[in-house]
Order: C-alpha cells, then sequence, then structure tokens
C-alpha cells in the first residue's frame, strides 16, 4: 500500500511541476506565426516566433498585437488544423509591427521621410519607400505608432491609427522556425 501511495505522489508532484511551469509559461512568454509580408525582409512568411508577454515596449521593437481588423472566412480557410482550433472566424487579427514612436512621441512622415520627435528615422531595416503621408500626430499616453518594414504593403497606424497599450501582445524575441533561420530578429 505504501508503494502506491508513494507512486500518486510522485504522479501528483510531476503533474503540478507541469501545472506551474505550463502558466508561468503562458502567463510571460508566447508563439505566434508570421502570416503576411508586411515586415519582409526582416519576417517573411511561416516564420514563427517567441515572444515576451511581459517589459517595456521600446522605439524599433517588434510586437504582436490585437488589431481591430477581423478574421475572415477566406483568412480562416488560409490557417492550418491547429490554428484552425485556436482562432474562429470574426476574431480580432493579430498584427506584427515594428514601434516606431511611443507615447508622448511627435511623429509625421511626408513624401517618406519619416520624422519622430523632429529627428528624421534611421531605418536600414525597410523593404520600401514609405508611403502616406502622417501630419504630425502625437502619441497620447498608453499608446503606440506601429508600422510595417515593407511599408508599400503594410496596413499599419498610417491606415488603423494608434495602437492601445493593452492590445500589445508581446515583443518578439527571436525566430524559432524555420531552423535555419533560427536567432534573434532586429
Amino acid at each position: 500500500m505504501d508503494k502506491i501511495k508513494k507512486e500518486l505522489l510522485e504522479w501528483g508532484q510531476a503533474i503540478l511541476i507541469t501545472l506551474v511551469v505550463f502558466l508561468l509559461y503562458n502567463i510571460f512568454f508566447g508563439t505566434t506565426t508570421v502570416y503576411n509580408t508586411s515586415m519582409y525582409p526582416t519576417l517573411v512568411e511561416k516564420d514563427m516566433l517567441f515572444m515576451l508577454k511581459v517589459g517595456s515596449i521600446e522605439q524599433g521593437d517588434i510586437v504582436s498585437f490585437k488589431s481591430q481588423l477581423t478574421l475572415t472566412e477566406a483568412d480562416y480557410e488560409g490557417l492550418n488544423f491547429i490554428q484552425k482550433i485556436l482562432h474562429k472566424e470574426g476574431e480580432r487579427k493579430n498584427l506584427i509591427k515594428r514601434v516606431i514612436a511611443g507615447p508622448g512621441d511627435s511623429i509625421s512622415i511626408i513624401s517618406g521621410v519619416v520624422t519622430v520627435n523632429g529627428k528624421v528615422l534611421d531605418e536600414p531595416y525597410i523593404n520600401s519607400n514609405t508611403n502616406k503621408d502622417v501630419e504630425n500626430i502625437v502619441v497620447g499616453e498608453g499608446k503606440y505608432f506601429m508600422m510595417g518594414d515593407n511599408r508599400s504593403v503594410s496596413y499599419d497606424s498610417r491606415d488603423l491609427g494608434l495602437v492601445d497599450e493593452e492590445d500589445i501582445i508581446g515583443k518578439v524575441l527571436f525566430r524559432f522556425m524555420p531552423l535555419k533561420k533560427i536567432g534573434t530578429v532586429n
């Protein structure tokens, strides 16, 4: 009888440790997949990313956030089996973009030149010319201005407006798939 008790106790401890690790992971970390070309060449379709859900968000960080766009039937049909289990048609889409300006910053985009707080932003990561002018916006408290690196196709703050801090899911730390491109993302 003692042997059965000991075995049950060991199983209980293993299950408890697994649950604690699972909960801690889900509180502090997350993963996401790239579904479009708005962050090309930094990120490409099907890249799988590891994110930190806590911590400060700074200019230049790549983040995932819940947008006001919704998952259409066509979007849903393009998902794989596991993604279809985790998502449903009509829910808010998660987007991945780069933080260009944060709370208190002023931003303007004129003739393709992005200026934050009066200084031209050095953007070696962009893939195409920045289109769509933005006239001097002051970013409010708890808000962020986001843009994709592939500016000519990115649907971002130039179209959607500022992103609320509470809609930010996490900051991208590194790419873990495909294996040949594993590493940090800048």
